[in-house]
């Protein structure tokens, strides 16, 4: 993890601004109005966590040097990680469980949401409701949430590492 902190500064500073463009758009309004993300520290990490993924994936269809972007970008996304729960009051000695813990779901959530994307329609309802949302899927957000997937693959599709690495966005509006 620490790989990140001392890697080249212009590296750094696209992965600074990756990551600061994805957690943008995983807090976006909409996604826990009308897709039902509970507004809490699980929820935020959920949300995050599918909106890396869908970066992830990108960037693994990419030609190098995107897959090492990638690493660089789990690296700072737990990094944050790390950060956030020292901001919250976690102290040094729960850090570490917390960390593994945290790691473990997001590898389990990532595993699911790509077998997820490879199968159909319900596959995708059935991950989403178990990771992303408290209650169960409604037609709506069901909606909502492949709707959105769907644009946001699309629009990742469409960019090359250069547009990815410096796009305001890489990510549309939620509608």
């Amino acid at each position: 993890m620490l790989g990140w902190l001392f890697g080249s500064r212009a590296n750094q500073k696209i992965v600074e601004e990756l990551h600061r463009v994805v957690m943008q758009a995983s807090r976006h309004p909409l996604l826990f109005v009308d897709g039902g993300v509970p507004d809490t520290l699980e929820g935020r990490f959920d949300c995050l966590t599918l909106h890396i993924v869908l970066v992830l994936r990108r960037l693994k269809a990419l030609p190098p040097p995107a897959q090492d972007l990638a690493g660089d970008l789990v690296d700072r996304l737990f990094a944050g990680f790390d950060q956030a729960l020292r901001e919250i009051g976690v102290g040094d000695v729960t850090i570490p469980k917390r960390m593994k813990t945290m790691a473990a779901a997001f590898a389990g959530r990532a595993k699911a949401y790509e077998r997820a994307f490879l199968g159909g329609q319900e596959d995708l309802a059935e991950v989403l409701a178990r990771n992303l949302v408290t209650k169960p899927l409604d037609p709506l957000q069901l909606r909502f949430w492949t709707g959105y997937l769907a644009a946001s693959t699309a629009f990742l599709d469409g960019l090359d590492f250069a547009s990815l690495t410096s796009a305001d966005t890489v990510f549309p509006q939620p509608e």
